[in-house]
């Protein structure tokens, strides 16, 4: 069984959150507090270390108490630079992501994902939850990975990949279901922003 202190959180706050207007998206008020913040305090007690992977406003993200990285690729490059940042400065066997925007993630997420990582003997495993319709959606940015794929994912962003699910293909993987799809709603807009407030 992967042990809890063999795993290092990593929140994502690195994108340019266009969607958001432009501001940065993990340091937007929900409750009374910045969303990343959420993430970090929701994380805390499922892993054994926390980092946040920031590109802009660093002193702000590092207020909140976690060592923050940013993407050691220029451009804005996706969450795979941010999976990157983290298992740059992860001193664990295992990383977990989270995105920022996403508050309200399951409190068992990370013992649910290491379970099925176990049992599967597989390198990642990711959420994913039923939808209407019975439609399965894969949430790759939650995200349980072994730290030695470092070398891979560098191999793969240095050779032009960006596409999560094409470099999830390249190692054995694990879909994890979750039952509740809501606690995957995330706020990509202000409206999406102001909905969750609700």
């Amino acid at each position: 069984m992967i042990e809890r202190d063999q795993i290092t959180g990593l929140v994502l706050a690195g994108g340019r959150g266009s969607r958001m207007g432009g501001v940065d998206k993990g340091l937007q008020n929900h409750h009374g507090m910045p969303l990343a913040l959420h993430a970090l305090l929701r994380l805390q007690p499922q892993v054994g270390a926390l980092l946040v992977n920031a590109n802009r406003n660093l002193g702000a993200y590092e207020a909140l108490g976690a060592p923050v990285w940013p993407d050691p690729i220029e451009g804005y490059a996706g969450p795979l630079a941010g999976f990157l940042a983290g298992l740059e400065h992860c001193e664990t066997p295992w990383l977990v992501t989270v995105p920022c925007d996403t508050p309200d993630f399951p409190t068992d997420l990370v013992e649910r994902l290491a379970t099925a990582v176990d049992a599967a003997s597989a390198d990642i495993g990711y959420a994913t939850t039923c939808e209407p319709g019975n439609r399965e959606q894969s949430h790759p940015v939650f995200c349980l990975l072994r730290s030695e794929l470092i070398e891979s994912l560098v191999a793969f962003l240095h050779g032009g990949g960006r596409k999560i699910d094409a470099w999830f293909a390249q190692h054995p993987t694990v879909a994890v279901a979750f039952p509740d799809p809501n606690a995957f709603y995330n706020a990509n807009t202000p409206e999406e922003l102001a909905r969750l407030q609700t």
